[in-house]
């Protein structure tokens, strides 16, 4: 099976291997796949075709997303206290 991943520059590739994080196209946040915040957005039918996936934290952060304030709430911090320096 192949999976459509964003790498560091936000371009999409094919890749075996499953991404280990999701995030949101638009508001430009990752997150863990069982977060419960996208879980909820996915439900309520807004989000997934806006979904992509990324293969690690890095990428996700190298393409320009923020990580989820609910399901990563250290990096979330870590990251919060970089924008108000």
């Amino acid at each position: 099976m192949s999976w459509t991943l964003l790498g560091h520059n936000g371009q999409p590739f094919p890749s075996e291997v499953r991404g280990s994080l999701g995030g949101h196209r638009h508001s430009r946040i990752y997150g863990r796949l069982d977060c419960r915040a996208a879980l909820r957005a996915i439900a309520a039918g807004g989000y997934v075709k806006h979904r992509v996936f990324f293969l690690d934290e890095a990428s996700a952060i190298a393409a320009g997303y923020r990580p989820c304030a609910v399901c990563l709430p250290e990096a979330y911090r870590r990251w919060r206290a970089t924008r108000s320096e």
